[in-house]
């Protein structure tokens, strides 16, 4: 179904099936999770208990056409008319919508939604797919000037960090420094130097203590994730229920549909906590087929990443991979109360329209690429060397290295 012409080869090569399969999967897990732990809550604050599972499924059918678009577009043509310029513009201009009192949407304190007609939308989740879009094309093109300040790294970090900035006057904190992690990771296989990193970190620090410490609700969940004992039924409440519900699914689950602590047990147990009620219908075994399923994606994202054609394909594969997988390894931290809790949502499953459908762009991306694939090279940037002839990266040399 999925074919591309390498002209260097001349051979066709296929999408990578089992990553198409992963995703399906993964996408069709989540709408079965969703339906089962929205219902009640949407039958309560909705009188329709199919409302929040028909808004996810007019999402799914957007997302699933713009997934075969992003599956089969020529990334060669989309950077040939600067569209990931233009999008990282047009990204910014959405960002700051939310702040302004006419269109944007505050929810629990938080202004991270504008509103489209009767729906609203979430520019932060496009910052996850344009972001990585902007640095691959920019660290690709800028390869030979990697290691100046000016020409090479302060652009792409300026643009980094407004977007930082924006998310975080939105009251988004976690978001923000989930992105800014990500974009450091981009960065660090581009070949930045060291020093660089060293700089931003003790610019970054102060900014986001400044963040943490001014607002009132991210200092009591730090206090409550040091000390559980504190505030039981305030801070800490939402994270040890969750606890309890992962816990009370035992090894076999209660079965889909036969949750109860969905009825009062967790807040908001359809959005940023919907692992939890997987984990009490499906048991240790469903929670183990969850881990296999969504490290399938990763590795074959990864695989992906390191057999890709070019600098560009290779930053941009590694970077939605990344940016993708570490919202999962987040969100079942925060769940489990591993860490302290944040509003990373856990993509293909929870509810909202904005994160599923930019999530299946990214995928979709991800397919296109594994269609220009090359034989396995060894992938990072102490071991790389650009050519700028070719557009390629070669395991012959360290051409391209940190250094201090």
């Amino acid at each position: 179904m999925y074919h591309f012409n390498v002209e260097k080869t001349g051979r066709r090569v296929h999408a990578d099936h089992i990553l198409i399969a992963s995703i399906f999967l993964l996408t069709g897990l989540g709408m079965v999770t969703l339906y089962s732990s929205s219902y009640v809550y949407a039958e309560r604050f909705f009188e329709d208990g199919l409302y929040l599972i028909s808004r996810q499924f007019f999402f799914l059918g957007a997302g699933m056409v713009l997934f075969l678009v992003s599956s089969r577009v020529n990334l060669d043509w989309v950077r040939g008319y600067r569209l990931p310029v233009l999008m990282v513009l047009g990204t910014i201009m959405l960002c700051i919508l939310p702040l302004l009192p006419v269109v944007g949407v505050t929810k629990n304190g938080a202004s991270r939604w504008f509103r489209i007609g009767s729906e609203t939308f979430q520019p932060s989740e496009l910052v996850k797919l344009v972001l990585p879009l902007y640095l691959a094309h920019i660290f690709d093109k800028k390869q030979e000037q990697i290691h100046s300040l000016t020409k090479g790294i302060l652009p792409p970090a300026c643009i980094t960090v407004v977007f930082i900035i924006l998310i975080s006057c939105q009251n988004n904190f976690s978001t923000a420094a989930f992105i800014a992690i990500n974009a450091v990771l981009v960065f660090y296989l581009a070949g930045v130097k060291y020093r660089y990193f060293l700089s931003g970190l003790f610019m970054f620090l102060p900014f986001a203590l400044l963040l943490i410490l001014t607002k009132e609700h991210r200092f009591r969940r730090i206090i409550s994730y040091l000390n559980p004992s504190w505030e039981p039924h305030g801070a800490g409440y939402q994270v040890r229920a969750s606890i309890s519900t992962i816990a009370s699914g035992g090894f076999w689950g209660k079965g889909v549909g036969h949750g109860i602590r969905k009825f009062a047990g967790v807040p908001e147990i359809q959005s940023d906590f919907i692992f939890s009620s997987f984990a009490e219908e499906m048991g240790f075994l469903g929670v183990l087929f969850f881990i296999l399923l969504f490290g399938v994606f990763a590795a074959r994202g990864y695989l992906v990443a390191m057999r890709a054609q070019g600098t560009y394909r290779r930053l941009l594969a590694f970077g939605l991979v990344t940016m993708i997988v570490s919202q999962v390894l987040a969100n079942i931290a925060v769940v489990s109360g591993s860490v302290p809790a944040t509003g990373i949502p856990l993509p293909f499953f929870s509810a909202g329209g904005s994160s599923l459908v930019t999530t299946l762009i990214g995928a979709g991306i991800i397919v296109n690429i594994s269609r220009s694939r090359e034989p396995s090279k060894s992938f990072g940037p102490s071991a790389t060397k650009y050519t700028a002839k070719s557009e390629s990266w070669y395991a012959s040399g360290p051409e391209v290295s940190h250094g201090r």
